[in-house]
């Protein structure tokens, strides 16, 4: 893994040695793997607090599920939901927080609560006024690739090459952030695994994460409980983190620099050990 330095409203966040781990927090009732658990802010802040103490070093909030199927959430209901989380774990810690949205009245929001980085699952596509929100923060962003919208996207997701669509795909975002005057230190990847992807899709991503390194940015990989896993080993959402295990290490031998994670503590163990090894293996 190459080190990184991203920066997120004039903070650097080093990434040296080993992958960065993103704690989850979902504050919403349908989310696919813990839906309806941190609906409060008591929770929500209890269960952000408690991966801080696991070894989070970035924690994601999100109150809009874009599980397959999803519907979306009015803006309002999703600032009542978020902001008084992150307004409170800012209070907290200096963890950064990241919020997980596609609105850019959710990010502008979110900035003034306390939160550094923008999580979007539609790459500052969605709405016309996230580029420029997040560039007049100086925020940092992660630009996820999605074929399609939650609502749809599993229907019927096609490829010619999966993985040089999604190279095309983060070519012309990293370029279109720029444009927006959104800096190349603030741009984080991410190849949206379960996001308009096949089985097979998933498993040629997992396998060929190398080859995003070209651009020179962090590769975040968000493979906790996804439902390839599942179909892999026949097991519900909870019984999946045995096979979340396998693929983070693999994601880590293959250059992720940030793994998005449910189970911080156990999957912390499992990406220092993963690093361990593929430092060795560099310097042999």
């Amino acid at each position: 893994m190459a080190d990184y330095t991203i920066f997120a409203k004039g903070r650097p966040i080093s990434i040296h040695g080993r992958p960065l781990i993103m704690g989850i927090v979902n504050i919403t009732p349908d989310s696919f793997s813990d839906g309806g658990r941190y609906v409060t802010v008591d929770r929500a802040v209890a269960q952000a607090m408690a991966l801080v103490e696991q070894g989070a070093d970035v924690l994601d909030l999100g109150a809009e599920s874009t599980r397959p199927g999803a519907s979306p959430v009015e803006e309002q209901e999703e600032l009542e939901r978020l902001l008084p989380v992150v307004s409170e774990v800012a209070k907290r810690t200096a963890v950064p927080i990241s919020v997980d949205t596609m609105k850019a009245g959710v990010a502008r929001a979110a900035f003034d609560a306390g939160a550094s980085i923008i999580n979007d699952v539609t790459a500052l596509r969605f709405d016309p006024d996230m580029a420029s929100v997040v560039a007049s923060s100086g925020a940092g962003v992660v630009l996820m690739h999605m074929q399609g919208m939650p609502a749809t996207m599993q229907d019927e997701p096609k490829y010619d090459n999966v993985v040089y669509d999604v190279c095309e795909f983060f070519e012309e975002r990293i370029e279109a952030a720029q444009r927006a005057g959104i800096a190349k230190s603030h741009i984080v990847l991410d190849p949206g695994f379960g996001f308009g992807k096949l089985q097979v899709h998933n498993l040629e991503l997992l396998n060929q994460l190398s080859a995003f390194s070209r651009f020179g940015c962090p590769v975040l990989v968000g493979l906790s409980r996804k439902g390839f896993l599942g179909k892999i080993l026949d097991r519900p959402v909870q019984g999946r983190e045995w096979g979340t295990a396998a693929a983070v290490a693999l994601a880590v031998d293959r250059g992720a620099a940030i793994l998005r994670v449910h189970d911080v503590a156990s999957m912390k163990d499992v990406v220092m050990v993963a690093a361990a090894v593929h430092a060795a293996s560099l310097t042999s």
